[in-house]
C-alpha cells in the first residue's frame, strides 16, 4: 500500500508500504476512505517531537471501512464503517473504566520511553512517535487499529466523510477545551488561535451556550470563519491584544481563556526570538508565548483551557502570575471516545458542521505539498482521499491561490 512516511524536518514522503495485518484478536484494519493533516503533525514536521524513526507512517485523523476484524472484535464487522479516535484505548484498565481513554494504561507499547520524563506513560496514539506507542498512522491507504471495539466510533453510511472524519480528532478536542471553560451566562471567553482546533472550540463553546466569544489569531481566511461564528475577532498583528482585552472587558479581563496553539505560538519580541532559538537547540520543548499572554490577559479567579500541545519543558513561564492571580487551569489529551458518541448526534442533526473548515480535498501523493502549505498557514484543513475518492484539488501554486482568493470572496 501507499503511506505518507517521515523521513527527518519538512521531509515528508509518498512510499510503498508492507499492507497492515492483524496483530492480535481485538485488533481490526480499515481501508482508509479519509484522513486529515492535523496541527500536531506540524510539530512533528518541524522537528519538535522526538522519537521519531524514518519510515514511520503519519496520521491521526481517520476513518474508513471495516475490511477484516480479529476473533476478539465483537462490536465490528466488514462493511461497517467507523472513525477511529487519534488515541487507542484498551477500555479495560483503570484509566479507561474511567472514561479517561487518553491516559489508557495498556495501550502505550514503549511506556519505558516516556515514564522517566513524565513520572507515567501517556496512552498510545497513531502515528505520533515511538513514546506514544510507535504506532503506525492513518495517512495510508490501510490501517490496523488495536482494541478495535473502543478505539473506533461504529457510524452510518450516508453521510459524506467530511462531516464526519473530525470526530477523530479536532471535534472532541475543541469540544473538552469549551467544556473545560465552563462558560456562564455573562462570561466573555478569549480564544487564541482560529486554527483547525480552535475553530470546534468556537462552534463547541456556542453548543454549551457561551455569549460573547473573542478569537486572536491573524490569518483573515481563520479569522473570518470566526466572524462567520458569531465571535468578536482581533488579528494580533494590528492590535495590542493585553490592552484590547482590556477595554473589551471595562478592565477586569477575560473570564475564561482558551489556548488553542500550543508548543509552536508565535510571540513578539525578543522573548519570542529567544524561544525560537532555545527550542531549535532543544534548550527547551515548546514556545510559551500564547500561554504566558493568556496568564497576563485572564482575570483574576479565572479559567485556563490549554488545547494546543504541549510537548515537555518550557522557559521563563509567569507561573507566580498566575499563582496570584488564582487562576484555574485544565488542560490534556483528549479522550476522544468519551465525547464522540454525544458528537456523533449532534453532527447528524445539524447541531454542528465540522466541515466548514476544509479548505482543500487532496489525493494522498499530494499530501507532503500540503504540509508545507499547512505549515504556511495557507491551507485551513486539507483532506485526504488516499483510495481514490474525490480529491478534488490540485496543489500547485496557481491552485492554491485560486482556491484561497474564493475563500476569502
Amino acid at each position: 500500500m501507499k503511506a505518507v512516511t517521515w523521513h527527518g524536518r519538512h521531509d515528508m514522503r509518498v512510499e510503498d508500504v508492507p499492507d497492515p495485518k492483524i496483530l492480535r484478536p481485538k485488533d481490526a484494519i480499515i481501508k482508509v476512505t479519509s484522513a486529515a493533516i492535523c496541527g500536531s503533525d506540524l510539530h512533528i514536521y518541524n522537528g519538535h517531537i522526538m522519537g521519531m524513526k524514518a519510515g514511520d507512517i503519519m496520521g491521526h485523523e481517520t476513518m474508513g471501512e471495516v475490511v477484516e476484524v480479529g476473533p476478539g472484535v465483537k462490536e465490528f464487522k466488514p462493511g461497517d464503517r467507523a472513525v477511529v479516535a487519534f488515541n487507542v484505548a484498551c477500555g479495560e484498565c483503570f484509566f479507561c473504566k474511567r472514561r479517561l481513554f487518553s491516559a489508557c494504561d495498556n495501550s502505550n507499547l514503549n511506556a519505558e520511553l516516556t515514564e522517566k520524563v513524565f513520572g507515567h506513560a501517556p496512552g498510545g496514539i497513531f502515528g505520533y512517535s515511538h513514546p506514544f506507542g510507535g504506532y503506525a498512522g492513518g495517512q495510508a491507504q490501510y490501517l490496523r487499529v488495536p482494541y478495535a471495539d473502543t478505539t473506533m466510533l461504529k457510524v452510518p453510511h450516508g453521510p459524506p466523510d467530511e462531516q464526519l472524519l473530525f470526530l477523530s480528532d479536532i471535534l472532541p478536542t475543541g469540544y473538552m477545551g469549551a467544556e473545560f471553560c465552563e462558560p456562564e451566562p455573562g462570561d466573555t471567553v478569549a480564544v487564541w488561535g482560529a486554527g483547525p482546533v480552535g475553530q470546534m472550540a468556537i462552534r463547541s463553546l456556542k453548543m454549551l451556550g457561551a455569549e460573547r466569544i473573542i478569537v486572536i489569531d491573524n490569518v483573515p481566511d481563520r479569522l473570518r470563519l470566526a466572524a462567520e461564528a458569531g465571535c468578536e475577532t482581533l488579528n494580533y498583528d494590528e492590535i495590542d491584544i493585553p490592552e484590547a482585552l482590556r477595554d473589551m472587558t471595562a478592565g477586569i479581563g477575560p473570564d475564561r481563556c482558551l489556548d488553542a496553539v500550543g508548543m509552536e505560538a508565535h510571540g513578539t519580541g525578543v522573548m519570542d526570538a529567544v524561544d525560537k532559538v532555545k527550542q531549535r537547540l532543544k534548550l527547551e520543548t515548546d514556545r510559551p508565548a500564547v500561554l504566558r499572554e493568556i496568564i497576563m490577559c485572564c482575570r483574576k479567579g479565572g479559567t485556563v483551557s490549554l488545547l494546543g500541545v504541549y510537548a515537555g519543558f518550557i522557559d521563563k513561564l509567569n507561573w507566580g502570575i498566575a499563582f496570584n492571580k488564582g487562576l484555574q487551569f485544565r488542560m490534556g489529551q483528549t479522550p476522544v471516545m468519551h465525547y464522540a458518541p454525544m458528537l456523533l448526534k449532534a453532527v447528524l442533526e445539524g447541531e454542528v458542521d465540522p466541515s466548514i473548515i476544509i479548505s482543500h480535498k487532496i489525493a494522498l501523493d499530494d499530501t507532503p505539498k500540503a504540509y508545507d502549505l499547512f505549515d504556511k498557514k495557507e491551507i485551513t484543513k486539507a483532506v485526504i482521499f488516499p483510495n481514490g475518492q474525490p480529491a478534488t484539488d490540485r496543489l500547485d501554486a496557481a491552485a492554491t491561490e485560486t482556491k484561497q482568493a474564493n475563500l476569502r470572496a
